[in-house]
């Protein structure tokens, strides 16, 4: 009897996994929310506007879209004080500026601010969390972390800013049992990438030095990220893995 009971209580059914998304009804953030609620996690996906929410939340009602403006704090302690468990944190929230802005001060600023500043705000205000979880973090970085960038130095600065940031989590949170790990996205098909895709030198340039000849899309990250945040990855931490068609050994 008393074997019998045991079995009974170890294949008990877990519940699902709890995953926020912060930037999660963009391009890569998007694929990245849905592919969790697809696998049945319980997911929430923050957007910066209300019109981004809806757009996302159109094709995707089972996720649970919220409004976060990652520049604030009290927004972000707001969100995860209403949380009672959270097992994956992913940070896919971003910006760009476009035209060389990115040359002046307040706009370098305010890129870091979004991008890297953001990111150290979300991950510190979930920790408590995902140590009582064991859970599990990942940034989004991108292959800007590896070169620069003249025509966008301050998200070239913060992309580098979130390797080193992720490196250094992974080192502070190991010992509480939370692992954090990055993807570094190359030339990913999205909105944000929208005007290099039609520029008719730059994008070429890209293709040809991709050596899998295409533009990734969103969906090719996502199994990257999931992988990261499995059973699987359970003794990998503080990784930064390119999703990059080959471009960065080209």
């Amino acid at each position: 009897m008393r074997a019998m009971q045991a079995t009974s209580s170890t294949s008990a059914i877990a519940p699902p996994r709890s995953v926020l998304v912060i930037g999660g009804t963009g391009g890569i953030g998007g694929a990245i929310s849905r592919a969790f609620a697809a696998d049945g996690c319980d997911v929430i996906a923050t957007g910066v506007t209300q019109l981004e929410l809806d757009a996302f939340q159109s094709g995707s009602e089972t996720i649970d879209t919220r409004l976060l403006d990652i520049t604030r704090a009290i927004e972000i302690q707001q969100l995860v004080g209403s949380l009672t468990r959270l097992d994956i944190l992913v940070n896919a929230a971003g910006t760009i500026l476009r035209h060389e802005a990115e040359h002046e001060p307040d706009a370098f600023e305010h890129v870091i601010d979004v991008n890297l500043n953001g990111t150290m705000r979300t991950c510190s205000a979930c920790k408590p969390l995902l140590v009582a979880s064991g859970g599990c973090v990942v940034n989004i970085a991108s292959m800007l972390s590896f070169f620069g960038s003249g025509h966008a130095p301050a998200y070239s600065a913060s992309k580098g800013g979130i390797a080193q940031l992720t490196k250094s989590l992974a080192i502070a949170w190991a010992a509480q049992g939370v692992r954090v790990n990055a993807v570094a996205p190359g030339w990913i098909e999205t909105a944000l990438t929208a005007p290099l895709v039609n520029d008719p030198v730059r994008g070429p340039a890209i293709l040809d030095r991709t050596p899998l000849a295409r533009w990734g899309k969103p969906d090719d990250v996502t199994g990257a990220v999931q992988f990261l945040c499995s059973p699987g990855a359970a003794f990998i931490t503080g990784v930064i893995l390119p999703v990059d068609g080959g471009y960065s050994i080209a």
